[in-house]
């Protein structure tokens, strides 16, 4: 992979360099704020071989005894298994042993009431994740799965098909996966949730669907090998010094645009990335995506149109797994014939040149992410691409990129509202 800025003014881009690289820096040397939890960057060379072959055995076993593996985690412990799954599944029909579903990631009873009521003449396991297990979202939604599985298969048969993600040592968690005899997978200490697809939060779901860990890991280290470069020519570096430079310039929402289906979770994985990374201390640009074509048809006004302090970040696939041609129609009552013999992902290339010429003129700068194609390996790259660089942009911003502090004032007042003891 790699970006294009050809529409972006760089002229004044070399003003950022020396404050890019020096976050740079920090980040790979691991003296900035937040850096408890940089384990992620190593992550790709440096990870549990034992732990990764018993994910890829666990995967086995679920896919043996189960149609559906039920995912139970909220944030990083779900957003980015629905991203990597979403976005190598096939549209409308799946060979894959295992279909994931997903719990935990929200409060609705109505969700919840469907998928126990869906589940009872299915086979299936679970993978709850959490680093605590008193998560609110993944801990009710546990609770009654636990209840439901044990119904259905026996207090021993369940915890065969129960397995539990979660801290190496302790909380509420570990502590019933051991005592019901649960098998246990880490999440890392050093490693925050938005950055874990890479540890055992990611990975045993998607090689219990079927998805070549391997590979993926293989993405991983290839943008560990590309955007550890300490060099202004890293698109990493790059990529988070325009953002900061277009921030500065009143440019302070990014819109993540795909003209692929396939990439809309990947935009909402991205979304939480960013968003925690850098929405603190008064300061952040506010990261939003659009399905394009689609969303031309919605969004595509105000972003034409609207106040000026949009940028975009388009995502390029240069190489769809399939393709169709338009034929030739004798009567073209649809006026389409002028489109006879070009493919749609020539046609979709088209839409995407002429809006990003179009919003240029419109005052709306466009960086270019292109991706070879959309695989394991190319995501696996494009996620590490995308961390590196909002570590790097939020020292630039002057921001902790680790933390979240802002995500607990609405579990506080959430608390007090339900009476729990302490709030």
């Amino acid at each position: 992979m790699k970006i294009d800025l050809t529409n972006i003014e760089c002229e004044n881009l070399c003003n950022y360099e020396d404050k890019a690289m020096k976050a740079f820096d920090s980040l790979i040397k691991k003296n900035g704020s937040g850096n408890d939890f940089l384990g992620w960057i190593d992550r790709p060379v440096d990870y549990d071989k034992e732990e990764f072959e018993r994910i890829k055995k666990a995967g086995e076993k679920i896919k043996a005894s189960s149609d559906i593996l039920v995912s139970i985690g909220i944030g990083g412990s779900y957003l980015g298994i629905k991203a990597t799954e979403f976005a190598l599944d096939s549209y409308f029909s799946s060979d894959r042993k295992v279909k994931l579903i997903y719990a935990g990631h929200n409060l609705s009873g109505q969700y919840l009431s469907e998928l126990l009521e869906y589940l009872k003449d299915k086979d299936y396991s679970l993978n709850v994740i959490s680093k605590s297990g008193t998560t609110t979202e993944p801990a009710i939604a546990f609770r009654f799965l636990k209840e439901a599985i044990e119904e259905k298969y026996g207090k021993e048969g369940a915890k065969e098909r129960i397995f539990a993600t979660t801290d190496r040592k302790k909380g509420a968690l570990k502590e019933l996966a051991d005592a019901e005899g649960y098998e246990t997978f880490v999440i890392p200490d050093d490693i925050g949730g938005r950055f874990s697809v890479i540890s055992a939060v990611g990975l045993l779901p998607l090689a219990a669907a079927g998805i070549d860990i391997d590979e993926f890991m293989a993405g991983f280290k290839s943008g560990y090998d590309k955007y550890k470069e300490n060099s202004f020519e890293n698109d990493a570096i790059k990529y988070a010094a325009v953002r900061n430079m277009l921030y500065e310039n009143g440019k302070d929402i990014e819109v993540l645009v795909n003209y692929e289906p396939k990439l809309q979770y990947i935009a909402e994985w991205w979304k939480q990335l960013y968003g925690e990374s850098e929405g603190k201390d008064g300061c952040g640009i506010f990261p939003v995506s659009v399905n394009n074509t689609t969303d031309l048809h919605s969004l595509g006004q105000i972003i034409q149109d609207g106040k000026r302090n949009i940028f975009e970040s388009v995502i390029e696939v240069k190489n769809p797994k399939k393709d169709i041609k338009v034929k030739e129609d004798k009567d073209n009552l649809d006026g389409l014939n002028y489109l006879a013999g070009k493919s749609l992902s020539f046609i979709n290339k088209q839409a995407m040149e002429g809006t990003t010429i179009a919003h240029v003129k419109g005052e709306v700068p466009n960086i270019r992410i292109i991706l070879d194609e959309v695989s394991a390996k190319s995501i696996g790259e494009l996620y590490y691409f995308f961390e590196i660089a909002v570590g790097v942009s939020g020292y630039m911003l002057g921001v902790n990129p680790f933390n979240q502090p802002g995500v607990e004032e609405y579990k506080s007042q959430m608390f007090k509202l339900l009476g729990k003891a302490g709030y």
